[in-house]
């Protein structure tokens, strides 16, 4: 007879999300997990496989937390655009703030620290960024069509810029404690749209 789970795996999942998005792969330990999660080596790997799994599966699960947020903010009925400048607002906010500083975004500490070297980490981030920027491009499309940003502006462009300029507030916010900073990009970009 099989034994059943004495834990609930979903439980789990956050647990490791949230101890890989506070110290980083490199930084967490097998001992880390264990201790964090309250179950077995043998447990975790049964359930999620070694390490890397486990944190590749922690990245999926964040995005999948996160995406339904922006597709709401950027789907709104009526003009596009409060909700895009809305969100990139939000976005810089977010970096400047103390739990931003902290842990910053758990995307953007995955493409500074793995993504250069992990293949299956940096499609994870770049499925994360495609999906955003596609947020973005359909948003900044709408207002255009709906006459809120000029015709002579390139929606793919923006949309491309705004998301490297999201990313970018991450990181800067990481370490800058002037939020005058991040708010002065985020307003200079933002201006592009009108």
């Amino acid at each position: 007879m099989a034994r059943t789970k004495e834990f609930d795996p979903d439980a789990a999942l956050q647990s490791a999300l949230e101890l890989f998005w506070r110290r980083g792969y490199e930084a967490t330990s097998m001992a880390d997990l264990v201790e964090e999660l309250g179950i077995g080596r043998a447990s975790i790997y049964a359930t999620f496989g070694n390490k890397h799994e486990l944190y590749l599966k922690a990245l999926e699960r964040y995005a999948a937390l996160e995406n339904p947020r922006l597709l709401a903010e950027l789907s709104q009925p009526g003009p596009a655009l409060p909700g895009v400048r809305a969100v990139v607002r939000r976005f810089g906010s977010e970096a400047s703030s103390d739990e931003g500083r902290l842990n910053g975004c758990f995307i953007t500490n995955t493409a500074a620290e793995l993504g250069p070297h992990d293949t299956s980490a940096a499609r994870c981030v770049e499925r994360s960024w495609e999906y955003v920027e596609t947020l973005l491009h359909s948003a900044l499309v709408r207002a255009q069509a709906q006459g809120e940003l000029p015709a002579d502006r390139d929606p793919l462009a923006l949309a491309r810029l705004l998301l490297t300029l999201m990313q970018g507030l991450r990181v800067i916010g990481k370490a800058s404690k002037d939020p005058a900073r991040l708010r002065d990009a985020t307003e200079q970009a933002l201006s592009l749209l009108d």
